[in-house]
């Protein structure tokens, strides 16, 4: 098999699955783009197999610590070993991510389940390359599915992949109805935001719901109304959702029609609106904030938590006394550490105490790697202001 010779000191002798370019030593074997290689050390000791493309920055990806197939069988076992995780997890309904890239050992693999409907995307080479073994593998396992190509994210750029949708197997009959933690709502996996719901939220939701009681609630960002929905329905005295997107904003109004809630919902710039509101004198009891990712790359993390702490300083103004911020971020390249400090400056600004309630992060369904710190990105914190300090 050919392969790549890794150098001393690179992150993979530390635990990471991950060779970026600069840390090969040499190919021997001429590796080819998409195909399966083995890794050495400089000691020509065995380091495992992974996938390999010279396009992308991270050119090899390990996929086991030992000589392993890219192969049906492959799929078919790390599949059930990830179906396996979930069901121990004793999720309520059968709606969840399947599979988590790297954490479920299959490097840019995303499998997310809407029933019998599955939504797969391959954001690496490799795997996009295997779609059908994949496919194959998961009718194996469930049976006659459906499943849903949403190959339309920008990370497959950095493979050198286009952008891609469509039906992989089954009849794909449009839009359908879903229900999860007692919130029923229409999934377009085709079309719709994202695979169809953010999954990763889900735990987050409910538990800001169990904080809505009789409260005046602005949800931010509010996207499909996941925090909006559940703040109705744990009793809010009212709830203000708040997007820039029509359709997110329609389908927020739809949600709550078709739950028989009261929602208000606008189509709006959150910067904006946050600025009206703190001029016209609006006040909340609970705000949440759960934006897009401000930033793609390191980069550009400067401007992000500008733009984080901007909606922050204008949250807290809004709140009253006592009031409750939840707030979350799901750009993996802004750390909790970052997250947790820019909400203090802005706190400071603010001329707000802060509680900690409550830390957030990703629903267990997309499981956390302890030595791929990528494989964990979304953070939360709930906090209540402080009176009379």
């Amino acid at each position: 098999m050919p392969g790549l010779v890794i150098k001393p000191r690179s992150r993979i002798f530390h635990g990471h699955d991950w060779v970026y370019a600069s840390e090969v030593q040499k190919a021997f074997g001429d590796p080819q783009a998409g195909e399966v290689v083995s890794l050495k050390d400089f000691k020509d000791r065995p380091l495992g197999t992974a996938i390999y493309n010279p396009e992308s920055q991270i050119v090899a990806r390990r996929i086991s610590r030992r000589k392993q197939e890219l192969d049906c069988e492959f799929f078919v076992r790390r599949i059930q070993r990830a179906l396996a995780l979930r069901d121990s997890m004793n999720l309520y309904e059968p709606i969840y991510r399947l599979a988590w890239s790297e954490a479920d050992g299959m490097p840019g693999v995303v499998i997310d389940r809407y029933l019998d409907h599955f939504v797969l995307q391959t954001l690496t080479l490799a795997m996009d390359r295997r779609k059908d073994l994949i496919v194959s593998a998961l009718q194996e396992i469930f049976g006659e599915v459906v499943v849903i190509e949403r190959n339309d994210s920008a990370i497959r750029k950095a493979e050198g992949l286009e952008m891609r949708t469509g039906v992989l197997a089954g009849d794909w009959n449009g839009a359908f109805e879903i229900e999860v933690g007692g919130i029923r709502q229409d999934v377009d996996l085709l079309e719709g935001q994202k695979t169809g719901i953010y999954l990763d939220q889900l735990d987050n939701y409910a538990a800001v719901g169990k904080l809505s009681e009789s409260k005046r609630v602005l949800d931010c960002f509010c996207n499909q109304g996941g925090f909006a929905l559940h703040a109705a329905k744990g009793g809010a005295a009212s709830v203000t959702a708040v997007d820039i997107s029509a359709p997110a904003v329609e389908a927020t109004r739809k949600n709550a029609e078709a739950n028989e809630l009261s929602i208000e919902a606008k189509e709006a710039n959150v910067f904006d609106y946050l600025k009206e509101s703190e001029t016209s004198g609006e006040k909340y009891d609970l705000v949440i904030l759960d934006p897009p990712s401000f930033t793609k790359n390191r980069k550009s993390v400067g401007n992000a938590m500008r733009g984080y702490k901007e909606i922050h300083l204008r949250a807290l103004k809004l709140l009253e006394r006592d009031g409750i911020l939840s707030t979350y971020s799901c750009s993996h390249h802004i750390s909790e550490k970052e997250f947790f400090k820019m909400i203090c400056d802005a706190s400071v600004d603010a001329k707000r105490t802060l509680r900690v309630l409550d830390r957030h992060t990703q629903r267990a369904d997309h499981p956390v790697i302890a030595t791929l710190p990528e494989t964990g990105y979304l953070k939360g914190f709930t906090f209540q202001t402080v009176g009379g300090f």
